[in-house]
């Protein structure tokens, strides 16, 4: 279950701090930026995002590397990774998110079983964190819950390390 205060102090930190914010998404399919937008003044900082579901559309609309693809797969570190860079060169934002994975019941390998995911975030002054992790035995729903509740303890990490200056 979703705690929308947590939704609320990230609409509240980005505001506060002049930080803009934009997400790109795959195994959530626009899930999160659903979830920030819910809060009430999230247009001052929410610029927008983009829901990539195939590798082409990662390729065209976020600058995804068809040989990054090739080496690591669409859900991978390096691919979650070039993901928040990609969002961010095509929004401005101040953060760019990124999540891609398995959300199940089919499309897991021994090597990327279901529930495999990665999430990063990419800052624009070139800092970054990429995180990976398995979450097992979740429907669909629960699989998007629970890594929205991790995306947004990632970017609430972000934005107390990122300095408020207004927008640049």
């Amino acid at each position: 279950m979703m705690r929308h205060g947590s939704w609320e102090k990230v609409v509240g930190l980005s505001i506060e701090k002049g930080i803009t914010i934009a997400i790109a998404e795959s195994c959530t399919g626009g899930y999160i930026s659903h979830m920030l937008t819910e809060v009430p003044g999230s247009s001052s900082c929410y610029l927008g995002g983009v829901v990539a579901y195939s590798d082409r559309l990662k390729m065209d609309l976020l600058g995804v590397s068809k040989r990054t693809l090739q080496e690591h797969g669409a859900v991978s570190r390096e691919i979650a990774s070039e993901m928040s860079r990609g969002i961010i060169e095509r929004t401005g934002a101040e953060i760019g998110l990124s999540v891609t994975g398995i959300a199940g019941p089919s499309g897991g390998t021994n090597e990327k079983p279901q529930g495999t995911v990665f999430i990063s975030a990419h800052m624009k002054d070139g800092r970054s964190v990429t995180e990976g992790f398995l979450l097992e035995g979740l429907s669909r729903t629960e699989f998007k819950e629970e890594v929205a509740e991790r995306v947004i303890g990632m970017l609430l990490g972000s934005l107390l390390s990122l300095e408020g200056e207004g927008p640049r």
